[in-house]
């Protein structure tokens, strides 16, 4: 069982806690690359350091900005690497998946198929010309932009995954010895990590309903499949088609996309489409790998094994 998969020996709650703080430190230290180059602009520009998102995207190129930004990832992912096999003394496979080795069919099914959706969504906004989606085009910029978009967003994306839907859900496992509370806490978190992004400001706290949904999502797929390589495949999916294929000023990628979105971002019917589509996914997914048994699954209590008595 993947989320037991943390229950060993000596592997106590307060190591996730410490374990937490570690892969956290590390992020930081992924993050003065992008501080010294904001500290030297503005000394030799002589102008005031930046103190939000819109000044550093007044400060640096959105290409530079994009990959100093997802630096922070690469440092985060090699701490929790440490942390799983120093601190815990753990197979970092077992924070992936439960099989003998990763399933990289299912990560690229569920890359593909959210692929196929999320472009064939914009296309179609595109093509009927009800919408400000405008094409921006540039090539030179674009593949600057693929190259640090496919090199490093899956880094980006599977630390998100590995830290939420693999270590803190075991972390929670091991706490809770249930499902449903570690399911809950690590959708939560997720979705409370995301408070800060410019689409929170633009849109109200009504748009962490996607948020904390997602994270939701990503946590049964995680539980159901036994691994996280379906979360894996969506999210690094996501988040590619956002950084290339669209952006907006309000988004928390502003990239050399293909095309940009021009509306004024409000709060309607539209935000929560994508539950709509993540209750199609899982019906989808239960069908290709015969999911079962759900309410164990999600929701059901850790049993001590006990030895028969010796007569």
């Amino acid at each position: 069982m993947f989320i037991a998969q943390g229950l060993k020996k000596g592997n106590d709650f307060w190591k996730y806690l410490v374990g937490s703080v570690f892969v956290i430190l590390a992020s930081f230290i992924g993050q003065i690359p992008i501080t010294i180059a904001a500290l030297m602009k503005t000394l030799l520009a002589g102008k005031p350091l930046p103190t939000n998102e819109e000044d550093l995207y007044a400060l640096f190129d959105s290409n530079a900005l994009l990959f100093l930004m997802l630096i922070s990832f690469v440092f985060a992912i090699f701490g929790l690497y440490f942390v799983v096999r120093k601190f815990h003394n753990q197979d970092f496979k077992e924070i992936i998946t439960s099989r003998k080795k990763i399933d990289w069919k299912r990560f690229f099914v569920a890359f593909s198929i959210w692929a196929i959706i999320s472009i064939s969504l914009i296309l179609l906004s595109y093509f009927s010309g009800d919408s400000e989606i405008v094409l921006q085009f540039n090539l030179i910029p674009f593949l600057i932009l693929s190259a640090i978009a496919l090199l490093l967003i899956p880094i980006q994306t599977s630390t998100e995954e590995l830290v939420f839907r693999g270590y803190l859900m075991q972390g929670f496992y091991n706490l809770s010895k249930n499902k449903w509370f570690p399911l809950v806490m690590t959708s939560v978190i997720f979705g409370g990590m995301h408070w800060f992004n410019p689409e929170v400001a633009e849109m109200g706290p009504i748009i962490m309903v996607y948020y904390i949904g997602t994270g939701l999502f990503f946590g049964i797929i995680t539980l159901m499949d036994e691994g996280t390589e379906l979360a894996l495949g969506f999210h690094a999916s996501n988040n590619l088609i956002s950084a290339l294929l669209i952006t907006a000023d309000y988004s928390v990628l502003r990239t050399n996309a293909i095309f940009k979105d021009l509306s004024k971002p409000e709060v309607n019917y539209e935000i929560f489409m994508p539950i709509l589509f993540y209750i199609i996914l899982l019906i989808i997914f239960t069908k290709i790998y015969k999911w079962t048994n759900w309410k164990e699954k999600l929701t059901g209590n850790h049993i001590e094994k006990f030895n028969e008595p010796t007569i």
